[in-house]
């Protein structure tokens, strides 16, 4: 092997450790802002999708997920689950040893299955089943993302473009980096049809339930944070500019949406708060996704601020609509990624409104969100319905009220000892 692709390699499987680690970020971020009875169950929803994602992308998501040539079911759309079945052809290199950079790029593209499904278990916090929610990741994994990742993420360069991939990338092609359509804008919709179909929780109303543990969200995002890093410089799949490129706009961005969601949060509400500062982070990092390679670190920013204060004020639709996105999941992944996408087809360098005075890149962008905006809300809005309305997807009122984690888990996420009163 090459030295160039041992360590394209290399920084690959590093990426895809990061983009792991963001996996339990996620459930850190989440569990924090729940309710202390309900903190093992929104952190377990994390974990559950870690275990079942994971499984299936070895035996068949990779498969669905980058077909090509003759091997795709419907071409560009849907991918053959049994042409790498088990990821055994990427056990074979031209050498006779397993193929390292196949594998690291199987590895890494795991990790964005994982992340995505763990992503929309905030939207219905506080209520749903366990063993329901981990049926509910195995099909929506298995007949949404899979899709939609390889519309997305599947492609084949050729000397002159594009030669072959999924239709949103092939077919219209949009830019989307490293997954605002297929990560954010799909876990945002499939969010907010699981929080329709399940209802609202008991006492729906603005203030119900205060964060139990904001350190634990600050932990949360931080992790987060960290592991984006590898998340959009490692979609490059190489060591080069475009990388570094990346990880300066994953620095910027959420830095700028960090000051424009507490300017916000400041004029709305008087305070700015250490929730929002979490909050703005990770909609500056959802936002600067599927740009983070062609956008220049100034428009980065500008992109940052913009996203944080529209998501500040986006998170209170929940209210307004009567929608109960227990951790607003559409405010700042939907709402976020819509954003970031559209602006590319403004801003992108060399491809954006603002440099050629066409709309088609933009035009372009709009189609790709909307497609997956509608495929992700409408399927999971029909699994979850069939899911309820057979074996139950929402837990009963009065362990709702009691909390989760006992009545679900046997477990506490605080079980402090009893104190010993002493005699003299």
């Amino acid at each position: 092997m090459d030295p160039i692709t041992a360590i394209n390699s290399l920084w690959l499987l590093v990426a895809a450790a990061l983009v792991l680690l963001m996996t339990p970020g996620v459930a850190f971020f989440y569990g924090g802002m729940v309710r202390a009875k309900s903190v093992l169950s929104m952190m377990m929803m994390s974990f559950g999708a870690i275990a079942i994602v994971a499984v299936l992308w070895v035996l068949y998501g990779y498969s669905m997920s980058f077909t090509s040539g003759d091997d795709w079911v419907i071409p560009h759309v849907i991918g053959n689950p049994f042409t790498n079945f088990g990821m055994i052809p990427q056990l074979t290199a031209a050498d006779g040893g397993p193929d390292l950079y196949a594998l690291a790029f199987a590895g890494f593209q795991a990790t964005f299955a994982i992340i995505t499904v763990a992503l929309i278990s905030g939207a219905i916090a506080d209520r749903a089943k366990f063993g329901t929610w981990m049926i509910f990741c195995a099909i929506w994994v298995t007949f949404v993302y899979f899709p939609v990742a390889s519309w997305v993420f599947n492609f084949t360069l050729g000397d002159e473009g594009l030669t072959d991939g999924g239709w949103i990338v092939y077919g219209l092609g949009v830019n989307d980096f490293a997954g605002g359509t297929a990560v954010h804008i799909n876990a945002g919709a499939a969010g907010l049809a699981l929080a329709i179909v399940l209802g609202k929780r008991i006492g729906f109303a603005k203030g119900m339930a205060k964060p139990h543990n904001v350190p634990l969200t600050l932990l949360g995002a931080s992790l987060l944070w960290f592991g984006w890093f590898g998340f959009n410089a490692g979609s490059e799949a190489a060591v080069d500019g475009i990388a570094a490129l990346a990880w300066i706009n994953t620095l910027a961005a959420p830095a700028a949406a960090i000051i424009g969601w507490l300017i916000v949060e400041k004029i709305k509400d008087g305070k700015p708060t250490s929730i929002g500062a979490a909050s703005g982070a990770v909609a500056g990092l959802v936002a600067i996704t599927p740009a983070c390679n062609i956008l220049t670190p100034f428009w980065g920013m500008v992109l940052g601020l913009v996203t944080g204060a529209v998501c500040a004020l986006a998170i209170d639709l929940k209210w307004r609509l009567g929608f109960d996105d227990a951790l607003d999941v559409v405010g700042i992944h939907l709402v976020g990624g819509i954003i970031g996408t559209l602006w590319v087809g403004v801003f992108g360098n060399g491809i954006g409104l603002i440099y050629t005075g066409s709309a088609t890149q933009l035009g372009a962008q709009a189609l790709g969100a909307l497609a997956v905006l509608v495929f992700s809300f409408f399927s999971t809005a029909l699994l979850g319905f069939i899911l309820e309305k057979t074996i139950g997807f929402r837990i009963k009122n009065e362990d709702e009220q009691a909390g989760i984690d006992t009545s679900v888990h046997g477990e506490e996420g605080y079980a402090l000892d009893e104190p010993v009163t002493v005699r003299g």
